[in-house]
């Protein structure tokens, strides 16, 4: 019988009583009676569910946990805790606690009747201003290995799914990868592999976990969460995982209104707006300084073959080109129109290219949503007259589109003469684009580079997605602040990966660098475990920094994948070879073991005081001829699947025309020189042979091996 101090505080609410044959999940509830859990917190105004309510989604769905039996009395918590079996645990039931264990709420391994009716009355007692449904009876779970399974909300991403192991790892070593929801047997593979605790999963000391039923319990969660949009987090700590099968011993959800998605805007196909026939430039200019200027001279100097209509009320010409007061006197159709007024006169420039029909704008004017205020409400009046009229826009606060293979030049800064290349780039900011560009068009050939500033309307996305079915692009390089439709983002790069290598760089990895993004392009920098998550699961290759951005880039561009793990290292210094094996080992490549013939030619070659034959180490005295023979005969190797060459930077010179002639068979050679940017002449003139050129030995095998993961990453999702 109750006591008088439970009648008082126990609800009357009918205390929830589930048969165990329900806690083993036996007998699957109905997806409506889920969504009845949902609604009944809902009108509780409660966003979370209590624990009861939690298991027995978890029950209905197929996952083992620990039951979910709740008392109403002292008495009927005895009669549980028999039929349940000792030892069991006890907590609190409350619409009003979230946190039982940090509050006093649970009382653990209970072995008798009496250790249950004391721990009954004094949950109760530690809650008697509380609403208490009851309490829930529990039969403590067997040991096994700790594991935390969770879904958070990231703003670009969407949900988002964590594992890793509980206890130690999780609270200090934060030993958690996460992925995107939906996910594929694939991404949880990858999921449960790439924990550094994966061993005590796979087996230690003669124990293991069941691999299977936890892949399957990770796909289960991806699928409720789905089912439900409603759940805004999941937290399942601990799971046991065992041998055979798991179990879930605590779980707390979180529910909301489910949000609204934005509109979708229609699909469009970005070749005129890649492609253009012609184009006109409002706030085309004839004085050198001004932003139109550079953009109108580089149309011209740069050959774009298409019309140039030039919009400037005050001239009748603008560089020797006839000009218009308005886009409405062009006579005929504009395939596309750059817009480089002041921000306060482009929302009526905008209008006027709607009303002629140009399908698409690019806006490279400054002075809107990264400014906020007024600024921040004029983009967002041109994003509400293009959605209106059917116009598609790149910016605003860009600096254009390049694309070498049209010959179409929109930058606002002057730009000398570019080669044409296979390189797509995608840049968020306009003047990084064109900063490095002045530079780096010295050692790479660019085909594509699109800046998209603030990107109102185009995103990083489409342009990914055109991008990897543009037969002159091969490479397609990323500078990225934020993510934009995050879950699509991840769709179409997984798409575009399998194809062609994805290399991105994202800013915004710590605190103060997300408040520097936000002030640069009004973007949201998200969370950085959850965007190297979100790339590994679309095949993205994710740079640490600017440097190994661009030593990716060239690499990929001038040179094949890897045709095997084994490489062969070529070097003047023994130093460099020891540093470029350390690397290669490091990043799950290793030194190719010559064929008995192949040695014995080597051999004969090398000098008589070199004693290993991989790396090969000419000291001071490596020739290109020797250097040449060396690869010819690594070609021949069939455990040689790429070269590392380490070159003496002061002869340098005079190995370009050999490793410019030679023939590797589709093996990628890479090439070290210490301290290149001292002589850049002859590092430039090897780039230009197609072999790219790092400062250490490290960031060529790096590099090296990035590309071999990639190629057996593509091979295996093909």
């Amino acid at each position: 019988m109750a006591t008088a101090l439970q009648e008082v505080i126990v609800s009357p609410v009918t205390p929830v009583v589930m048969e165990e044959e329900h806690v083993q999940g036996r007998d699957r509830v109905p997806r409506e009676g889920f969504r009845e859990i949902l609604a009944q917190a809902q009108r509780e105004n409660r966003s979370y569910l209590m624990e009861h309510e939690c298991k027995e989604l978890l029950e209905g769905m197929g996952i083992a946990t620990t039951g979910y039996l709740v008392a109403g009395s002292e008495d009927e918590a005895v009669e549980m805790a028999r039929r349940v079996g000792y030892p069991i645990a006890l907590k609190i039931v409350s619409p009003d606690v979230v946190h039982k264990s940090d509050s006093g709420g649970v009382r653990l391994d209970l072995k008798r009747a009496e250790e249950v009716r004391s721990a009954y009355r004094e949950i109760l007692g530690a809650y008697r201003c509380q609403h208490v449904v009851g309490v829930s009876v529990q039969k403590m779970a067997a040991p096994g290995v700790e594991a935390i399974i969770g879904v958070t909300r990231d703003p670009s991403f969407g949900p988002v799914l964590m594992f890793g192991l509980g206890g130690v790892f999780v609270e200090v070593l934060r030993d958690v990868t996460f992925r995107i929801l939906p996910v594929t047997e694939r991404d949880v593979e990858e999921m449960v592999s790439e924990i550094k605790g994966y061993a005590l999963l796979a087996g230690y000391r003669g124990r293991s976990v069941d691999l299977p039923a936890l892949k399957r319990l990770l796909l289960q969660i991806s699928e409720i969460v789905s089912t439900f949009p409603e759940i805004r987090e999941l937290d399942l700590n601990p799971v046991f995982l065992y041998p055979e099968g798991n179990r879930v011993v605590d779980a707390r959800i979180f529910i909301g209104e489910v949000e609204e998605k934005a509109a979708v805007t229609k699909a469009v196909d970005l070749k005129g707006f890649f492609y253009p026939r012609s184009i006109a430039v409002l706030g085309a200019s004839g004085t050198q300084g001004k932003l139109g200027y550079n953009v109108m001279s580089n149309l011209l100097s740069h050959g774009f073959a298409g019309s140039i209509y030039p919009i400037n009320p005050k001239s009748p010409e603008v560089q020797g080109i006839k000009a218009y007061r308005s886009i409405a006197e062009v006579p005929g159709p504009v395939d596309l129109a750059i817009v480089i007024v002041p921000a306060e006169s482009a929302p009526a420039a905008v209008a006027e290219c709607c009303d002629k029909g140009v399908p698409f704008l690019v806006v490279e004017t400054a002075g809107f949503a990264e400014t906020g205020g007024e600024g921040a409400k004029a983009q967002t009046r041109i994003l509400e007259m293009i959605r209106a009229k059917g116009c598609r826009i790149l910016g605003p606060n860009c600096s254009g589109v390049i694309n070498t293979h049209h010959r179409m030049v929109q930058s606002i800064g002057l730009m000398d003469d570019l080669g044409r290349g296979n390189i797509g780039l995608i840049a968020q900011a306009g003047v990084y684009a064109a900063g490095i560009l002045t530079g780096l068009r010295n050692v790479m050939d660019f085909g594509i580079v699109a800046t998209i500033g603030n990107k109102m309307d185009i995103s990083e996305t489409e342009i990914l997605e055109f991008l990897g079915n543009d037969g002159n692009i091969d490479v397609i390089a990323m500078y990225m602040e934020d993510v934009r439709s995050g879950r699509r983002f991840v769709d179409v790069a997984r798409q575009v990966s399998g194809k062609k290598p994805v290399l991105v760089l994202k800013s915004g990895r710590t605190e103060a660098g997300k408040k520097a993004v936000s002030s640069h392009t009004a973007s949201l920098a998200g969370n950085d475990a959850i965007n190297s998550a979100a790339f590994r699961q679309a095949g993205i290759i994710r740079a640490r920094d600017n440097e190994h951005l661009f030593g990716l880039m060239k690499a990929f561009a001038k040179q094949p994948l890897p045709k095997g793990d084994g490489v062969l290292v070529v070097t003047y210094t023994g130093s460099l070879g020891v540093a470029a094996t350390d690397t290669l080992y490091l990043n799950g490549l290793r030194l190719a073991d010559l064929e008995p013939a192949l040695k014995s030619r080597l051999e004969r070659i090398i000098p008589d005081y070199v004693k290993t034959l991989n790396p090969v180490d000419y000291s001071f005295s490596m020739e290109p001829d020797q250097l040449v023979r060396t690869i010819e005969i690594g070609v021949e190797s069939a455990d040689v699947g790429s070269f590392i060459v380490v070159i003496q930077g002061e002869i340098l010179g005079s190995f370009v025309e050999v490793l410019r002639r030679i023939d590797p068979c589709g093996k990628p050679i890479l090439c070290c020189v210490a301290c290149k940017e001292f002589m850049m002449a002859d590092v430039i003139q090897m780039e230009k042979a197609g072999i790219p050129v790092y400062s250490t030995a490290e960031m060529a095998a790096e590099v090296l091996a990035a590309m071999y993961r990639y190629g057996v990453d593509r091979e295996r999702r093909s």
